[in-house]
């Protein structure tokens, strides 16, 4: 986010000359955790919750974009892969036939975004299960080689993780929150989401796949997911899409359990608290404004209390329908990001002071990722409780939203407890 960065001319990437065959089938008598088949660390994709979604491995093909135009050249080439597969699909449900897993740069620069198409997905949704295999029988392997009993290679605890020294941002993070609230005060904006990170090392590469299933059990609530080494869970729904009906779940205003506290006391203290409630209206109407650019039929539900392990969060479940056919949920999400509960308000404002003051890339970090398939359908959540991890590294992230009632050590706190969710995910098991 440097003022130095030029971007890349990049063309509109092509895809893939070779025809891709494509089969999807029912696997009636597998009923065990879809997380288990993932056979080895590399390449791990996933979306799941609460025992549902789609996990894939291998790489039968993949996309980078970058800059303003990264979701339209996905979607560019995505339609064009799909136009050339010749797909069997026995299941006909959103995620089954071709997929791909997606994960998008948080802004237009820097940073790459990327799809990746797996060789093998398998999915479960409302009870049945299925698997989609890419060039089956050219050397893809499938559920029958990959057995239900376990992974191929067994799954390692991380060893000896510390945080190297010189890595700890708190003290400077601190000062651009008690910046961003003098700005809000002055008039300049309403409302920031300021990120910070945490650089974590262990004594040898980390396994994504223990992190995806430590995730899964503490946060059934949550969509875990694993994308192009992204790998995190998000309580956050940007945008689902199945055919024509398009929801969202919006979360913003966030309390922690302290000694003593309930949960019935965590959900009145945020209900009755100005500063949460106002930042949790910015994000709620800045979903809304976008939502009508593209669909018809918005509606918002009254505002819920969402209780975690580690947080609890004001939630509004929003539902519309679209508006044009042949949108897909790339193009919705390229419309709908970022809302104020990653952004802030006024958007133009908040990016910019994100810019400023965070000092640091985000990467992917609270941007959309997710999956979708060869109708458009999918679920783009944003990628919140989430890690960076390459080899024995691994770059952990949290944000807070900013408004003028902010406290800078509170928000600290907030955002400890928000990394607690992976960096517990992280530590071996006694």
């Amino acid at each position: 986010m440097g003022d130095s960065y030029a971007e890349p001319v990049i063309p509109a990437p092509d895809a893939p000359a070779r025809l891709m065959v494509v089969r999807t089938r029912l696997l009636p008598s597998f009923r065990g955790d879809l997380l288990d088949l993932l056979p080895t660390p590399d390449g791990v994709c996933a979306w799941v919750r609460d025992g549902d979604g789609l996990v894939g491995w291998g790489e039968a093909a993949r996309v980078q974009t970058f800059g303003a135009s990264r979701y339209r050249d996905a979607a560019q080439w995505w339609q064009q892969l799909c136009a050339r597969a010749q797909v069997q699909d026995e299941v006909g449900a959103p995620g089954s036939g071709l997929v791909a897993f997606a994960s998008m740069a948080f802004s237009d620069s820097p940073g790459s975004s990327a799809l990746v198409v797996p060789q093998v997905v398998v999915g479960r949704r409302h009870g049945r299960t299925w698997i989609t295999e890419i060039d089956a029988g050219a050397g893809a392997p499938g559920v029958d080689a990959v057995s239900a009993a376990g992974p191929v290679v067994p799954v390692t605890a991380p060893r000896g993780l510390h945080q190297p020294a010189g890595t700890d941002s708190v003290v400077r993070w601190r000062g651009a929150v008690a910046e961003a609230v003098r700005r809000i005060r002055g008039g300049e904006l309403q409302k920031v989401v300021l990120a910070r990170d945490l650089h974590l090392q262990a004594a040898a590469p980390l396994d994504s796949r223990y992190v995806l299933a430590r995730l899964a059990r503490s946060y059934p609530q949550c969509w875990t997911f694993a994308v192009d080494g992204l790998v995190g869970a998000t309580p956050e729904l940007l945008v689902r899409l199945q055919g024509e009906e398009v929801s969202s779940r919006v979360l913003a205003g966030t309390t922690w359990p302290r000694p003593d506290s309930t949960s019935a006391e965590l959900a009145a203290e945020l209900l009755a608290s100005p500063k949460n409630t106002s930042e949790h209206r910015y994000a709620v109407t800045s979903l809304l404004e976008s939502l009508r650019s593209v669909c018809t039929e918005v509606q918002a539900d009254d505002v819920q209390v969402l209780q975690l392990p580690n947080v609890a969060h004001l939630s509004t479940t929003v539902r519309a329908r679209l508006a044009r056919s042949g949108a897909g949920v790339l193009e919705l999400a390229e419309a709908l990001h970022p809302t104020a509960a990653v952004g802030g308000t006024p958007t133009s404002a908040a990016t910019a002071l994100i810019a400023e003051l965070e000092d640091m890339d985000r990467g992917r970090y609270a941007a959309p990722v997710g999956w979708v398939d060869a109708a458009g359908n999918g679920e783009l959540g944003l990628a919140l409780r989430s890690a960076e991890i390459a080899g024995p590294r691994a770059r952990l992230f949290a944000g807070g939203g900013i408004v003028a009632e902010s406290d800078p050590d509170d928000e600290v706190n907030e955002t400890d407890a928000k990394l607690s969710a992976v960096r517990d995910a992280l530590q071996a098991e006694q």
